[in-house]
């Protein structure tokens, strides 16, 4: 499947940044787990572990099933509305996270018990 292209998936679209934009925007605590990247318009948010879910809201609102992790060795593409895994095309880098910010991020927002604020 990864040669075809793949209607909600836009390999050129660029992520919006190095963690998740609402987090980061101050919409939540602030943090996350894992970042997710939306494969429709490159919109990174954090994964549903993380306290705010942020790109599973974006899912929603925006109507874009397709995300992939924005994790360092992670490709892996999952659709939301079918919640199955799939092979997808390489999308423009960067393809996850700085290798240097810490997991779970951002550096110095992350509470001293993130583990038991995890969903």
């Amino acid at each position: 499947m990864a040669d075809r292209a793949i209607l909600g998936i836009d390999p050129q679209a660029a992520p919006s940044g190095p963690g998740c934009a609402d987090c980061l925007a101050g919409d939540g605590p602030g943090w996350w787990f894992h970042l997710r990247r939306c494969a429709a318009c490159g919109r990174v948010g954090c994964c549903d572990s993380s306290p705010s879910q942020h790109a599973t809201s974006h899912f929603r609102t925006a109507g874009h099933p397709f995300i992939t992790s924005y994790e360092p060795g992670e490709e892996w593409f999952y659709n939301n509305e079918t919640e199955q895994f799939y092979d997808g095309p390489q999308l423009a880098p960067p393809t996850s996270h700085p290798a240097d910010q810490p997991v779970p991020g951002p550096a110095g927002a992350v509470p001293e018990d993130w583990q038991q604020r995890l969903h």
